[in-house]
């Protein structure tokens, strides 16, 4: 079974298994070096994944069986070029294997999985780990990739160089992985990497601070990772209270006059480190690497990145991939979609018919399975999505796209890297936000998530269609008709509908871009990021690989999501469903319609009314049943709100049974129409029911004008394409952010955009005559 993640304030205990404790392997490598593969492949489908405390970095815990039985714990940690971090994740890293976070111990062993045909880049992070003294193990990955490219790396040679032992692998394929397991069985000791020659400066400052830290230090490392650990503090900016607590006052204390000096600054550090470690790694890849006579003049990574990133060919091929992925997510999810749908609309009838009629059935259909069907239902998007985001990243062109796109999006301050989020936000912005994640810099994944929202999402079109059908004219504004065939007569061209369907869109888009310049210029300013990527070898993708990041994904969603979006679903049930009507006191049903005079108001008396409840047809009941929800529903809490926030929304063109609907919206932005349905007593109602057009079109002020009319409808429109109007969303935006901060500023900053959005429409309309 998955290890279940803690987040106590103090170390947690090793992990027991049958009163045996559990080994803590750590996955350390760079991000392209096919780590999480490895990680799958050890662990497949019994893995945990969380956020580490305090922090938005993955956390990914699995265990391992060994051949002979024996389990361990594997902890994946963030890909990183260096223990010097620039990002989180990379800081994460860091922490972890320095033993500087108190809610994740230091790692029993290390595996340190290194790309076989990028050895000199990869060899840069390798030797500093093996430089804190934890035992360790070398996965030599991605042989075929090197080979491929005419290059063989001598494993023997390299276990001799680095005093460790090195597996050869193709973790995609599987091959070496149980020899892997079977040296993870052996007793690995500390290891004997090869010494820096540091400038004298940074070698007397190294030595001073081991001496500082080998009274904390226990185990293997305190003999050989001083030294290590020690380069790593000099080399890092941490904070000199995190030393304290770890290592004790003296090594804070060391620490903190040797940083005093300007030439023992981290940077300064970091980059003497890099010279050095670089002039030792340049003799050691020569003396293992082989290059294979005859190699080809271009490999087939450089021949296919000639038309993949090229300047004009490279954005056409992009455009059709996502046009693809846009395409799968947006429509071969609907068959998947319908198909959940029905179930829970099944699973409702289905309790409908055992539970007895009051609020236990009301809690459970409306509140329970409407809230987890209202999660559920986006579950094959979810998994459609990173089907193609693992399928992309396996096969190394994620990278080319956001190359590509980077020059684009970084006109508005956004990195390369947002276009697949935003992009897949059409869909469904929970997967586009939880996509965010491939996103390194934290400035420009939260202002890709702000802005993620406003990409105009599936659960728009109900709304989109109701208005347009009821209210925008089937105009032709350009094209021709053709007598077809079987298909009959059809006409090809633009319409209004069309038009203002892309306008729609559009608005979204511009809105978008806009906000990201705004919050690059503001709550996350700072100088834009170079794109800094390294473009991986096209590989064939590990299926295997791909199938666990999509389930990985898709149970993360369930989880996360499914708890708090249940708990708000239930209250927003509660508000549309009471305080309850005294049904006895409504002996009969109102022969007018209640949009042209039922307006009882809160708190006012139940009305008597005057249609015969005994002997009618089934029609007659229906009806009735369907006008005494909408009275229900106008006197509930959300009703009475309703009446509550008109003053504020009149401006809009919105009345108080509006106002009902866009709190009925926040269960879900296509719950809108229902909502209509019931306030306007038409029962069960969707964007394509006349009986609700009619009623809404028959609705009147107090004055006697129409509430619907274009201007209304446009308005509407324009409001629900800026709003937020999705709790899921929200939910998502906390579990992704770690805070409630975030999803409250994007409900204010959202909802306060949309207002003067559609104030604008709707009052300039006015004073132009088109009301």
């Amino acid at each position: 079974m998955a290890v279940e993640l803690e987040t106590p304030s103090t170390p947690i205990a090793p992990a027991v298994a049958s009163g045996k404790t559990l080994r803590r392997v750590a996955l350390a490598g760079n991000p392209t070096a096919g780590k999480t593969t490895l990680f799958n492949a050890l662990t497949g489908m019994r893995q945990k994944v969380g956020n580490y405390p305090g922090v938005t970095v993955e956390k990914k815990e699995g265990r391992c069986t060994l051949t002979a039985g024996e389990e361990v714990l594997l902890l994946d940690l963030p890909g990183t070029y260096s223990l010097s971090p620039k990002s989180p994740d990379e800081e994460v890293a860091r922490d972890v294997l320095l033993g500087l976070r108190q809610d994740t111990p230091s790692p029993d062993a290390v595996v340190i999985v290194i790309d076989a045909s990028n050895l000199e880049r990869n060899l840069y992070l390798a030797t500093q780990v093996l430089e804190l003294g934890i035992p360790a193990v070398i996965a030599l990955n991605m042989n075929d990739v090197a080979h491929s490219a005419g290059k063989s790396v001598d494993a023997h040679q390299l276990s001799l160089e680095l005093g460790v032992p090195v597996v050869s692998l193709v973790a995609v394929k599987g091959e070496g992985v149980p020899q892997l397991k079977a040296t993870l069985l052996t007793q690995l000791e500390a290891p004997k990497s090869p010494e820096l020659e540091l400038p004298e400066n940074l070698e007397h400052a190294r030595t001073t601070l081991a001496d500082a830290l080998s009274t904390p230090l226990t185990g293997t490392r305190s003999k050989t990772g001083a030294r290590g650990v020690a380069l790593r503090l000099l080399a890092s900016e941490v904070q000199a209270r995190t030393v304290g607590e770890i290592f004790g006052s003296t090594a804070a204390g060391t620490l903190a006059e040797m940083r005093a000096d300007k030439n023992l600054t981290p940077l300064a550090v970091g980059a003497s480190e890099a010279a050095a470690r670089y002039a030792m790694l340049n003799p050691l890849v020569e003396r293992v690497v082989q290059q294979h006579a005859g190699e080809a003049s271009k490999s087939f990574t450089d021949r296919a990145d000639a038309i993949l990133t090229h300047k004009f060919w490279g954005l056409v091929i992009f455009g059709l991939i996502t046009l693809l992925v846009f395409q799968a997510i947006f429509s071969w999810a609907s068959f998947p979609m319908d198909f959940v749908n029905g179930a829970i609309e099944g699973l409702s009838d289905f309790a409908r018919r055992v539970l007895p009629d009051g609020s236990l059935e009301d809690l459970l259909v409306d509140g329970v399975i409407a809230g987890v069907g209202a999660v559920i239902i986006f579950l094959p998007q979810i998994l459609i999505l990173f089907f193609f985001i693992g399928l992309l990243e396996d096969t190394g062109y994620m990278a080319r796209a956001a190359f590509i796109m980077d020059r684009l999006m970084g006109k508005v301050g956004l990195h390369g890297r947002a276009f697949i989020p935003l992009m897949s936000s059409f869909a469904c912005a929970i997967p586009g936000i939880m996509a965010t994640r491939t996103i390194s810099s934290r400035q420009d994944r939260m202002t890709t998530i702000m802005i993620a929202p406003l990409m105009a999402c599936s659960a728009r079109l109900p709304v989109y269609y109701l208005m347009i059908a009821a209210f925008i004219p089937n105009l032709r504004l350009w094209g021709f008709t053709a007598d077809l065939p079987v298909f009959g007569n059809r006409f090809f061209g633009l319409t209004l509908p069309t038009v203002v369907i892309f306008s729609l869109y559009a608005l979204g888009i511009i809105v978008a871009m806009a906000m990201a310049w705004v919050f690059k210029k503001t709550l996350f300013s700072g100088p834009q990021p170079a794109l800094m990527l390294e473009l991986p070898p096209y590989k064939m993708p590990g299926w295997r690989n791909v199938i666990v990041t999509m389930w990985d994904r898709g149970s993360q969603f369930l989880k996360r999501a499914g708890t708090v979006i249940l708990s708000i679903s239930i209250v927003l049930w509660f508000m549309l469903s009471y305080p309850k009507i005294d049904r006895d006191a409504v002996e009969n049903v109102p022969t007018v319609s209640p949009a042209a005079g039922i307006q009882p108001g809160p708190g006012n008396a139940p009305q008597i009314l005057n249609a015969p409840s005994n002997g009618e047809n089934e029609e007659a009941e229906t009806a009735r049943e369907n006008r005494l929800a909408a009275l229900q529903q106008e006197n509930s809490f959300a009703g009475r709100i309703g009446h509550v926030i008109e003053p504020v929304i009149a401006p809009l063109g919105f009345n108080w049974k509006i106002g009902v609907g866009l709190i009925g919206a926040m269960a879900a932005r296509e719950v809108f129409v229902a909502t209509m349905g019931t306030v306007y007593a038409v029962g069960e109602a969707d964007e394509e029911s006349q009986s609700l057009k009619d009623q809404m079109k028959s609705d009147r002020w107090p004055d006697g004008t129409p509430v619907w009319t274009t201007l209304t409808a446009v308005s509407l429109m324009v409001y629900f394409v800026i709003a937020m109007q999705c709790i899921s969303t929200l939910a998502v935006v906390k579990r992704e952010t770690n805070s409630w901060k975030w999803p409250l500023f994007m409900q204010v900053y959202l909802t306060g955009l949309a207002w003067i959005a559609a104030f604008l429409v709707f009052q300039v309309g006015k004073m132009m005559g088109w009301g």
